[in-house]
């Protein structure tokens, strides 16, 4: 029956994350810090949102864009937080998830054979959904011992005359990494003189520690055009399985994108996008709190794994992942997770998946579970790479 299936469908690989999750299943008694996702609950106040709008009855088809007043919310949240203006009716879109916002990207920008400009390591699905519209990946290294940011003068030399889009991530998935204003100025005068669009995926943007900010970088007028800005409501208030993100792009881009959302999805889930203007436009102490115990946790589990025998962990700035580097212990990176979920039960994700070179020796683990697990898992794990 194979060859009915499409080179499109072979040519993109499943998820490594999912793998390793579903592994995982089978097994008893398993911590998981595969999983990218906050473990508390959406916020109550969003919630009845939700209700409430079942019970007016807003169960039907929205805009393709999303309803009007959820774009204009963002667009308010985008002057305010982010310096950046944007008309909503025709430069924001709703999505169903900020992965839904990247896909479209791609398949609006990407023909086969494009070159794409990831990081080295950066989130996994860049590089699945590069090989789905056919694009050549091409990496540029973040190195440890520049806190995983990116060397300006290297990314520029990467860029080629095939090359349509550079994909940067703040704050980082899997390192945690926060790109400052400076650095991402520098990387906006390159934008401005080469013949490329940037994406920049800030989903964790509100998931911030130590006292860094965030900086969108289309906040910079002169490359405003040229930068495609991605979000989540994931993330941020807890919510990964209402589905619901947005982009922010010049009005050429978002025309081309609410094709791919018509006919991908029609429109996010109109209930999920009245809970996201309820998350927008409430309280914002939950999420708050929710940062504090992700610092908490992240203080202790980079303590923890530190005092590992042949481990060296980064300490991220931002979003809920640590990106260990295990290579003293093993540089095959698969091997070590299945070692580890096997003999020690704890779901981990193999760093090769997020970069074939710089990411490769590293796990990335999740730190948005309890305190206990975290001591627990870390124990564990102690125990199984001492004997390696």
């Amino acid at each position: 029956m194979e060859r009915f299936i499409s080179e499109r469908a072979f040519r993109t690989p499943l998820s490594g994350i999912k793998k390793f999750s579903e592994k995982a299943l089978a097994l008893r008694d398993v911590i998981r810090l595969e999983l990218g996702e906050p473990d508390f609950d959406t916020p109550t106040y969003i919630k009845e949102a939700a209700k409430e709008a079942m019970d007016k009855g807003y169960t039907h088809y929205t805009a393709i864009a999303g309803i009007p007043e959820l774009r204009e919310a963002i667009a308010e949240k985008l002057r305010e937080e982010n310096g950046i203006e944007a008309d909503p009716e025709n430069e924001i879109l709703v999505t169903c998830g900020g992965y839904h916002a990247v896909f479209a990207v791609f398949n609006i920008l990407l023909n086969p054979g494009d070159e794409v400009i990831l990081t080295d390591p950066s989130w996994s699905a860049y590089y699945s959904v590069a090989k789905f519209v056919g694009a050549k990946v091409v990496y540029c290294p973040l190195y440890e011992d520049r806190g995983f940011k990116p060397d300006i003068e290297e990314l520029e030399n990467k860029i080629s005359d095939k090359t349509k889009l550079v994909v940067l991530n703040t704050p980082q998935n899997p390192t945690g990494a926060v790109l400052d204003r400076k650095i991402l100025e520098e990387v906006a005068d390159i934008i401005q003189k080469k013949d490329v669009i940037l994406l920049s995926d800030e989903v964790y943007e509100k998931i911030i520690f130590d006292g860094e900010k965030h900086f969108s970088i289309a906040s910079i007028p002169d490359i405003r055009d040229k930068v495609i800005t991605v979000f989540s409501f994931s993330k941020t208030y807890a919510m990964t399985g209402w589905r619901v993100g947005y982009v922010v792009a010049n009005p050429t881009f978002t025309a081309h994108m609410r094709k791919m959302i018509s006919i991908s999805t029609v429109c996010a889930s109109s209930i999920a996008q009245y809970a996201a203007l309820a998350a927008l436009r409430g309280p914002q102490d939950a999420v708050v709190e929710m940062i504090k115990e992700y610092e908490h946790r992240r203080n202790l589990i980079v303590s923890e794994l530190n005092k590992i025998s042949g481990v060296k962990c980064f300490k991220p700035k931002g979003a809920f992942y640590v990106f260990p580097d295990f290579s003293e212990i093993s540089k095959d990176s698969m091997s070590l997770a299945m070692h580890i979920l096997e003999k020690a039960r704890v779901v981990t994700v193999p760093g090769v998946i997020f970069g074939p070179e710089i990411g490769e020796g590293h796990l990335r683990l999740s730190f948005a579970t309890s305190r206990e697990n975290l001591e627990e898992a870390v124990r564990r794990i102690r125990e199984v790479v001492s004997d390696l």
